[in-house]
């Protein structure tokens, strides 16, 4: 087992009432899968990857990282990590390759030259070994953030939304190099708001709302058990309450979920009740952000069975 979280709860102390962060979640990642960890801001994400790496301590609970306890056993669990966080955290003091081999000098990983380069190559660092950290931009600092959490080599990789605000050709760089780690047998798991990333890439997939799992499957069983198909088109005129309360509307652009054909004609319906105009109407599939809106919007949704 890679990574085990056993009843977490983590409770901070607030200026009337205990603020519940994370409240009794269970899940565990097997060796080698590619794991996403869902849910919108404030769902506790941030907090339980903080407790996987040990940067705070579960109030409730038990994390373990390859059967090491990240509080018990904290230095063989450390070593078992490598995260990729949100904030850009850099040394201003050292160019990139010095970066890497401080890292590397971190766990005990010397003659580390050789992966040390292929991560500069792989991730598009090369020509900029020698460039000091402040004057790279900001994408270039999340490359390098992301050399630094592989330069050990670590079985399981966590990705803290490493996508977040870069750019298209970091993005296709950085799935590229992760996905061949995941195939040669290093574990992950991803946080991102980037649903299509999650899609394509997660065998499996847990979601948090509220300091709970209330979502915890398999990609396409999440994607099979909601609404399957994607009503989409534009409109300039307000739609009718019974439909307005259940569309995701962007602008001129209205989307609405449905499960079969027969609900999709009923929508349609509709619209021509409402003398509703509509414009470049699609009839598609709904993808992962449609069933994560569905599952997040549904108060009484429960956790699936893993």
């Amino acid at each position: 087992m890679a990574v085990c979280f056993d009843h977490i709860s983590k409770t901070y102390a607030g200026a009337h009432r205990p603020v519940h962060a994370l409240q009794d979640v269970s899940f565990q990642i097997e060796d080698g899968e590619f794991f996403g960890l869902l849910g919108p801001n404030g769902a506790g994400k941030t907090t339980l990857i903080a407790i996987l790496a040990g940067l705070t301590r579960a109030t409730q609970g038990r994390v373990t990282v390859n059967g090491h306890d990240v509080v018990g056993d904290y230095a063989a669990a450390r070593k078992a990590l490598g995260i990729v966080p949100q904030e850009l955290v850099f040394d201003p003091f050292f160019n990139v390759r010095e970066a890497l081999r401080i890292q590397s000098g971190y766990f005990g990983v010397h003659n580390n030259e050789a992966w040390i380069d292929e991560l500069l190559e792989s991730l598009g660092l090369a020509d900029k070994a020698g460039a000091n950290m402040r004057q790279l931009s900001g994408g270039m600092k999340r490359r390098v953030l992301v050399a630094q959490a592989l330069v050990h080599r670590p079985p399981v990789i966590v990705l803290d939304e490493p996508t977040a605000g870069v750019d298209v050709e970091l993005r296709q760089t950085l799935w590229q190099f992760i996905a061949r780690l995941n195939r040669q047998g290093h574990t992950v798991l991803l946080t991102t708001h980037y649903l299509e990333e999650a899609e394509a890439l997660c065998g499996r997939i847990a979601m948090l709302k509220q300091g709970r799992i209330v979502a915890l499957d398999r990609t396409a069983n999440l994607l099979a058990g909601t609404a399957s198909t994607m009503l989409q088109f534009k409109t300039d005129q307000a739609l009718p309450a019974s439909l307005a309360d259940r569309a995701r509307i962007t602008g001129r652009i209205v989307q609405l979920t449905a499960h079969d054909a027969a609900e999709v004609e009923a929508l349609l319906r509709q619209l021509r009740e409402a003398r509703v105009p509509v414009e470049d109407l699609e009839i598609g599939r709904a993808d992962l952000e449609d069933v994560f809106l569905e599952i997040m919007q549904s108060p009484g949704h429960l956790e699936a069975a893993a």
